[in-house]
């Protein structure tokens, strides 16, 4: 059983990608529980424009995504260089980099799956609770917060397992350096393309599949436990 043991430059990709998956995530939900509250409650002009934006991710070409992620968030980008002056924060060529690819991509599956769980909270729940005094944003941390839930766990367990199998934008944006972008994607992607490196691509494969695992057997039981305590 020599053959599973992973090699220190395949525990770098796997280290490597947990954390990009993490931070993508734990970035990216504030923004994705706003954005599908926006979308599930609000009536405005350029809604339907909104809700085109949020999901081009899904329909362009990774490497498309990618690409305008390097024209805007590179070193001569307008935001990658201002970001750069101001803060230090280089995303082009950084794990960085593909935290932030990874969560563009994910950033969709997140928002769907929180916008439908608004949307099936009674908005009479709601209206009861502001007619008491409680105002929009007591509203929703008190009411529907606690009803959403479930589908928050969702959308980040979604949204995590999209950023573990990210490879198009990531590698168009961060390009495929060992150690600092090469990603679990990646890594596989580089082992089946050189003489014997087909059990390198397979152990990396079957790290990809328990991690997956994981973390959906993980979202069932908080989803579970959430809805227990809200039922109770």
């Amino acid at each position: 059983m020599e053959w599973l043991q992973l090699s220190p430059e395949e525990w770098v990709a796997v280290r490597l990608s947990i954390k990009v998956s993490i931070w993508a995530t734990l970035v990216s939900l504030p923004a994705g529980i706003l954005v599908a509250h926006v979308l599930a409650r609000r009536e405005f002009v350029g809604k339907s424009l909104l809700n085109g934006l949020v999901h081009l991710p899904l329909i362009l070409p990774p490497v498309v995504t990618g690409y305008l992620l390097l024209l805007s968030f590179g070193r001569r980008g307008p935001v990658g260089s201002f970001l750069d002056q101001c803060c230090g924060l280089v995303f082009s060529f950084r794990w960085t980099g593909a935290a932030l690819a990874c969560g563009v991509m994910a950033f969709p599956l997140m928002v769907r799956a929180i916008r439908l769980s608004i949307e099936a909270v009674d908005r009479k729940l709601e209206a009861a609770a502001g007619t008491l005094g409680a105002s929009p944003t007591m509203v929703f941390a008190t009411v529907t917060l606690p009803l959403i839930l479930p589908g928050i766990v969702a959308g980040a367990i979604l949204a995590f397992a999209k950023a573990m199998g990210e490879f198009g934008a990531t590698i168009t944006f961060v390009s495929n350096i060992p150690g600092e972008t090469q990603t679990l994607p990646s890594a596989i992607y580089t082992f089946t393309q050189v003489p014997g490196g087909e059990l390198g691509a397979l152990r990396l494969t079957l790290v990809s599949i328990v991690i997956a695992m994981i973390a959906l057997l993980a979202s069932e039981l908080l989803a579970r436990r959430i809805s227990r305590r809200i039922e109770a």
